[in-house]
C-alpha cells in the first residue's frame, strides 16, 4: 500500500456523491458539507472557486480543483455572485434563508442544477469518509488546489462523464472506481510539483532503499519487523537503513511502524466490527492489552472509547 493507496483506503469512494452540476449564469453554490475531499472538474464553461480563506481560482474546461474539508467554499460564475444554494452535510441543499430544496434541482441521470444543457457543466465528486491513514496525506494538501487541463492526465474524464449517464447493475461501483482513478491521477500530478510541499515520507517512497522499506512496513504491518530484518530486505546495513530512513522520513523505522499500525487500528475500529484481539493480530500486536496500551498512549483514549459513536 503506497501513499496514494493509503489515501483511498480512508475516504475511498463508496457510493460517493457524484453529480454533474449544470447552470446558466448568474449562478453560485455555497458548499458547506464538511466532506474530507471533493473533486471538481470543469466539463463546459468556466467557474470561480472562492475558498473560506486564500485566493479565488478560476477553472476552465479540463481543469480540476480539489478541496480539502472541512472548510466551506463557493463555486460561482463570478466571485461577486451571491450564493443561491447552500449544500449542507448529508447531501441536503437549502436556500440562503434555510428553505430545504429537496429534489427541486434534480435533473435526473446524476445531473443537478437548472438545465442539463446549461452553459456550465461541472463534474463534482465528493468523498464522504475520513480515516487515520488517509489523514496523513490529506493533511499535506492545501485547502484548495487546482491543476490546468494540460498539467494532469485526464484521459479517464470522458469515460466517467459517459458512465454517469448509464444505469446498469453495479454502476455505482464503476463510478466509484473511476472517481478514485481520477483522484489518483490528479494527486500524482500535484505532488510532482515543487510548490506541493509533499510530506517527507511521500517523497521517501521514491528512494530505492527507504521506499522499499516503507512499502514492506505498509504492506505487512503484522510482521515482527526489526531494523535488522528490514535492512536485510532492503539490501543495506542496519545502521545505513536507520540513518537514511530517519533522514528522509523524519522518524526512525520502528517509530513509523508504530504510527502506521495504530492508524490501521483506528480505521479498523471505525470500519469493522472486529474484536480488539483480532485487530491486534492484524496490525502486529501480540495481545489486545498491548494494543490498547499503545493506542491510548498515542490517541488519549482506549480502542473501545475510540470506537464508541
Amino acid at each position: 500500500m503506497d501513499a496514494l493507496a493509503g489515501l483511498l483506503e480512508g475516504p475511498r469512494a463508496r457510493g460517493a456523491f457524484l453529480i454533474r452540476a449544470c447552470f446558466d449564469p448568474p449562478w453560485s453554490v455555497r458548499v458547506e458539507d464538511r466532506a474530507p475531499l471533493s473533486l471538481m472538474v470543469m466539463l463546459r464553461g468556466e467557474a470561480y472557486i472562492v475558498p473560506e480563506s486564500g485566493a479565488t481560482v478560476r477553472i476552465g474546461p479540463g481543469d480540476i480543483a480539489i478541496a480539502r474539508g472541512p472548510d466551506p467554499y463557493t463555486c460561482a460564475d463570478d466571485p461577486a455572485t451571491a450564493p443561491r444554494v447552500h449544500c449542507l452535510p448529508g447531501e441536503v441543499c437549502a436556500t440562503p434563508d434555510g428553505v430545504l430544496l429537496g429534489g427541486a434541482l434534480d435533473l435526473g441521470s446524476r445531473n443537478w442544477g437548472e438545465r442539463a444543457d446549461g452553459a456550465v457543466s461541472l463534474l463534482i465528486g465528493t468523498y464522504q469518509l475520513r480515516g487515520e491513514i488517509s489523514g496523513r496525506l490529506l493533511e499535506a494538501l492545501p485547502p484548495l488546489l487546482t491543476l490546468t487541463a494540460g498539467s494532469w492526465d485526464h484521459a479517464l474524464l470522458p469515460l466517467l462523464a459517459q458512465e454517469m449517464d448509464r444505469e446498469e447493475p453495479g454502476q455505482d461501483v464503476v463510478l466509484d472506481r473511476l472517481l478514485d482513478l481520477i483522484a489518483i491521477q490528479a494527486l500524482r500530478a500535484w505532488f510532482s510539483r515543487p510548490e506541493a510541499e509533499a510530506p517527507a515520507w511521500y517523497l521517501a517512497l521514491a528512494d530505492p532503499v527507504v521506499g522499499r522499506a516503507l512499502r514492506l512496513l505498509q504492506d505487512d504491518p503484522a510482521h515482527p519487523w526489526t531494523v535488522a530484518s528490514l535492512a536485510a530486505k532492503a539490501g543495506v546495513s542496519r545502521a545505513a537503513l536507520a540513518r537514511r530512513f530517519t533522514d528522509l522520513v523524519g522518524e526512525p523505522p520502528m517509530a513509523y511502524l508504530t504510527g502506521w499500525r495504530l492508524a490501521l487500528c483506528a480505521d479498523l475500529l471505525r470500519d469493522t466490527e472486529l474484536t480488539i484481539g483480532a485487530i491486534a493480530r492484524q496490525v502486529g500486536y501480540g495481545s489486545a492489552f498491548a494494543l490498547s496500551s499503545a493506542f491510548k498512549r498515542v490517541y488519549g483514549v482506549s480502542p473501545q472509547e475510540h470506537r464508541a459513536p
